[in-house]
């Protein structure tokens, strides 16, 4: 099965927690802090959205960074997914 968005959706996945800290220390499971990093899956067609015209700027693979609070969890297939709107994206990082 495979998420396909609409308009100016994006589908995300998020990238994995920190493991251990940049010194070395393995961290346990909730110490763990999942960074607010996403890659973009799947992007929507854009186009006319509430009365504006959206041109889709970000592209799959790309690495994006999100708010922490921003979109809706999905759960496909044991994968957890966060789909957003392209203006809810902060920036891409290059």
């Amino acid at each position: 099965m495979k998420l396909k968005p609409l308009a100016d959706k994006v589908v995300l996945k998020q990238d994995a927690a920190e493991k251990r800290t940049a010194s070395g220390i393995y961290l346990t499971s909730s110490d763990q802090e999942k960074p607010e990093i996403y890659e973009v899956i799947e992007v929507g067609p854009g186009g006319v959205v509430e009365g504006n015209e959206v041109t889709m700027i970000v592209k799959p693979g790309q690495k994006v960074l999100v708010g922490k609070y921003s979109g809706s969890k999905v759960k496909l297939e044991d994968e957890e997914y966060t789909i957003v709107r392209q203006s809810d994206i902060l920036a891409v990082i290059e």
